[in-house]
């Protein structure tokens, strides 16, 4: 055994909520552990007994064990040390946390998805509270935003909070890597009550396929029935020019999103606030997710501190087609979901129409008007559409449409 000490998670003066193990193997000696906390006096014992319980569950019966506590929850303890001992001694097993009760979330593939906010998969403080922020969609990302060295002890951290985290009804989400590790992630993700897999720099309908594959066989093996859904992120010209067929690769595939960051570099050209070097590109991604009758999704707004610029971004997404954005903080959330909702002139003109066209059909009028426009069939649907939108989102009542609209069928 070449390498006998491994160290895992964060640790530092603006560290919250992990920990750092450094793990070194021994020859005998038993188990030692040292372990550094501010809350050592009143959870000392219970954070020895479980380091106690993980190693001798995965096999380990001499070591010497260092703890350097931030205020880790026990769920990140579990990972931390699990990761550490996966270093040392490959194909050890896994160290499962219960699963949590209450946190499971069922996903339809229509559900909103005006907004899905990006964790970092190796930050536990940003996931635990990650629910209140009232965001359609968590991402727990194994990504881009996890080091390459970290990337496997992300994997573990991830898989238990899927297992831990209550996010408040929020679509459970995971972002996986590219290729092969991406495949190999999806081991660590798909039995713990993921709802969607997002998959980057999509560039072709076969990666899908292999990956709608890979989820299906561990739903077999482990027995799943809910769904798993997937959206790809099209990053790439070739991407763009591949879109419709990657939209078609799977019927799991519920949603389409463009990333501009790697879209613009692709391309050469910086990225702008007006987005005029990613028209088309988004233009062509609408139109793709819309033929093949999925949601498409529009980028990340990657300037956090610049509201109103986000504001036009999102008007400017919303009339393109786009039926949510990517978040980065929390404070974009509430201002993207805001600017995908039908606003009150959108639904006053739309009840208007439905109401025009209820009342033509009553009397048999073969032409409808409303002023000195003409509303054929189209428009009504757009309409309906609408009032739809903003009767599942509480805006209207169910009863304005039910009783006093007559929706065309």
């Amino acid at each position: 055994m070449e390498n006998k000490v491994a160290v895992t998670g964060n640790s530092g003066p603006r560290i919250r909520s992990d920990c750092e193990i450094t793990l070194e193997l021994k020859t005998e000696g038993g188990i030692v552990i040292e372990l550094h906390s501010k809350v050592k006096s009143l959870y000392g014992a219970s954070i020895m007994e479980q380091c106690h319980t993980i190693l001798d569950f995965l096999g380990v019966g001499n070591a010497f064990l260092s703890v350097k506590d931030s205020g880790a929850l026990p769920f990140v303890i579990s990972a931390r040390i699990e990761a550490a001992v996966k270093q040392l001694i490959p194909g050890c097993p896994e160290y499962l946390p219960e699963m949590a009760e209450g946190i499971r979330t069922l996903s339809s593939p229509d559900r909103f998805r005006f907004t899905r906010l990006y964790i970092p998969g190796n930050t536990p403080s940003m996931m635990i509270n990650a629910g209140l922020h009232s965001a359609d969609g968590i991402i727990l990302d194994l990504e881009d935003s996890v080091a390459p060295p970290k990337k496997a002890e992300a994997r573990i951290l991830v898989r238990n909070a899927l297992r831990q985290i209550d996010f408040r009804g929020a679509e459970r989400m995971v972002r996986i890597n590219q290729g092969q590790s991406g495949l190999e992630d999806l081991d660590w993700i798909i039995p713990h009550h993921v709802n969607l897999i997002l998959v980057p720099k999509c560039e072709d309908a076969e990666q899908i396929r292999i990956i709608n594959l890979k989820i299906q066989d561990i739903k077999d093996r482990c027995r799943i029935t809910d769904p798993v859904f997937i959206m790809p992120i099209i990053e790439s010209a070739l991407g763009i020019e591949r879109a419709f067929d990657i939209a078609r690769a799977s019927e799991n595939v519920v949603a389409m999103a463009i990333g501009l960051e790697d879209f613009t570099a692709d391309l050469g050209v910086p990225r702008t606030d007006d987005g005029k070097e990613s028209l088309y590109a988004r233009c062509r991604l609408v139109n793709a997710a819309k033929a093949a009758g999925i949601q498409p999704i529009d980028s990340v707004f990657s300037d956090v501190d610049d509201e109103d610029a986000l504001k036009k971004s999102v008007t400017l997404s919303k009339s393109l087609g786009f039926e949510g954005m990517g978040c980065i903080h929390p404070r974009q959330i509430a201002i993207i979901q805001k600017g995908f909702e039908p606003n009150p002139e959108e639904i006053e003109k739309a009840v208007k129409i439905v109401s025009a066209f209820a009342e033509a059909e009553k009397n048999g009028a073969g032409v409808v008007a409303l002023g000195s426009k003409m509303i054929d069939p189209p428009v009504v649907k757009r309409a309906r559409k609408t009032l739809t939108l903003a009767a599942k989102l509480g805006i209207i009542s169910a009863s304005l449409m039910d009783n006093e609209i007559v929706l065309p069928g």
